[in-house]
């Protein structure tokens, strides 16, 4: 999964921190104290994103709305595997055993890496 510009990013932090939103939604939260100046922005971040498979558009109604198709989950996964392919073979272990050893992550979050290799999850 390729990586998203700030641009982009920012537009999917939108989206992913709700169901669905309008352009002019999203021009409004994205840029709380613009003119509409920002609509030819959003609209073109819109459709890279809508190209590339990230994002849907309901056209059911006058006005469009914009959901994400890729999971927050999903888009950081896909990172983290392309950034243990360029620096560690493909292997996640080196990097979370520094996350670990550098207590970077929680408690509860090991708890929850212990319980998916056991198959609790």
């Amino acid at each position: 999964m390729e990586a998203l510009p700030n641009a982009e990013l920012s537009l999917m932090e939108c989206l992913w921190s709700s169901d669905r939103m309008t352009a002019r939604d999203l021009r409004e939260a994205l840029y709380p104290n613009s003119t509409k100046a920002q609509h030819g922005t959003v609209q073109r971040l819109l459709q890279r994103l809508e190209s590339k498979g990230f994002i849907e558009r309901d056209r059911r109604l006058s006005v469009h709305f914009f959901s994400a198709k890729v999971t927050k989950e999903a888009y950081a996964g896909g990172q983290l595997e392309t950034l243990a392919t360029k620096l560690t073979g493909g292997s996640l272990a080196p990097m979370i055993t520094h996350l670990v050893e550098e207590n970077k992550i929680s408690p509860a979050e090991i708890q929850r890496l212990r319980d998916i290799l056991k198959g609790d999850d």
